[in-house]
């Protein structure tokens, strides 16, 4: 009988113990729960802030990319105006003058021979072609250079043809008559120089894309 009593006292304490501790953990679950649902909540307006972050500097980023491309490309246009009007600042005023150095040569050719001969006009002349020299060195000081390009291929980039001249000799496109001299500025031409084009040689072929003389300018020649 005591056996029996014993026996059923220490099942009705495990029981209990049993149900004690479901209770416990029951318990501890349920104040877990809101702390993990309050973290829960937290981590989506921050991650939606941090990424709203990251595009924002990734648009920076690219912004500030562009910025320094333009800047660049500001600088180098800057620095190549710059030099281009250090080279050619002086193209119009070097052009005008070019008119003076031919009315300059206009009046050594106009000067009889016999008149130099006799030394009547000697100095005058001597005076004139120191002057012309004297001009178109200061002009090469600034870059101007003068074509004369006779024997040379004819290039329609530097030279204007007035007439072309049979020659079987020579090949044909070639100079051989420069009848007004041209002038050049840096890679620009101020005048091209007025020549005759051999016709009826042996072709060369092109070099430099160099083409072969167009028509003749009737108007230039007529001027010239």
């Amino acid at each position: 009988m005591n056996l029996d009593i014993r026996a059923d006292f220490e099942k009705h304490s495990t029981v209990s113990k049993m149900a004690g501790g479901e209770h416990k953990n029951h318990e501890n679950n349920k104040q877990a729960e809101p702390a993990d649902t309050g973290a829960a909540i937290g981590e989506g307006p921050e991650f939606e802030v941090l990424s709203r972050l990251m595009a924002e500097n990734e648009e920076l980023k690219d912004r500030a990319l562009r910025l320094a491309a333009e800047m660049e490309n500001l600088r180098r246009r800057t620095a190549r105006d710059v030099q281009d009007a250090r080279t050619y600042a002086v193209a119009n005023f070097a052009r005008d003058m070019l008119s003076v150095s031919d009315n300059l040569q206009r009046a050594l050719n106009a000067v009889p021979a016999d008149a130099l001969e006799s030394g009547e006009l000697k100095s005058l002349v001597e005076g004139v072609e120191m002057t012309e020299r004297s001009m178109l060195s200061a002009l090469e000081r600034h870059g101007v250079k003068k074509l004369a390009p006779e024997g040379e291929r004819f290039d329609p980039n530097f030279h204007q043809a007035m007439f072309e001249v049979p020659d079987a000799s020579v090949p044909s496109g070639t100079v051989v008559q420069v009848v007004q001299p041209g002038y050049s500025i840096g890679d620009r031409v101020l005048r091209p120089a007025m020549v005759g084009v051999s016709r009826g040689g042996p072709k060369v072929a092109a070099d430099n894309g160099n083409a072969e003389p167009g028509p003749v300018d009737a108007q230039a020649e007529k001027d010239a």
